[in-house]
């Protein structure tokens, strides 16, 4: 994503909040299930909502946005906003464990959960922490190798310092 997107995108997250959103216009929007068939049945998504996994993802509201970016969780009513061009274009694995991450910040929403708290970095708050850590997991459950995992967990907005610490945060242990 380049710098004029990641903006865009951040912009777009800050006036979700408000009445009318420019970004919004034009945007499709479903419910999880109805676009991810089967993803109540995953051991991991089980593992996030328990026995309410069902429940949950069929009431869950998805937002389909035309802005560049990824995906996230909106902060004003927890629902998912995922960028249509990252699930046209991006890597299948790695929008796999970007669900499996939004929906443990989804749960995370749904018990009251600061997503955002700025008395934290990206890589050290523990919401990300949580979320991460569900991801890995998946990962070496798909069988994943090591590097493929640590390429998923950078991502351009963190410094190798940064990711190291994620790493070291999340208990990933990997070969040097």
């Amino acid at each position: 994503m380049s710098g004029i997107e990641h903006v865009l995108f951040r912009l777009k997250r800050v006036l979700s909040g408000f009445p009318f959103n420019p970004f919004s216009v034009g945007n499709q929007h479903g419910t999880f299930l109805e676009y991810f068939k089967g993803f109540d049945e995953i051991e991991v998504v089980q593992g996030i909502f328990g026995e309410k996994a069902t429940e949950v993802l069929r009431r869950l509201h998805v937002e389909f946005t035309w802005v560049s970016g990824y995906m996230y969780v909106d902060g004003s009513d927890g629902h998912l906003v995922i960028s249509k061009s990252y699930l046209n274009r991006g890597d299948k694995i790695d929008i796999y464990l970007d669900l499996i991450h939004e929906l443990c910040h989804v749960k995370q929403f749904m018990d009251g959960r600061d997503l955002f708290d700025p008395h934290f970095s990206y890589v050290d708050r523990p919401t990300e922490i949580e979320a991460y850590r569900y991801c890995v997991e998946e990962a070496k459950r798909l069988g994943l190798a090591e590097q493929r995992i640590l390429v998923y967990l950078k991502t351009e907005w963190m410094s190798a310092n940064d990711l190291d610490r994620l790493v070291y945060n999340i208990g990933f242990e990997c070969s040097p």
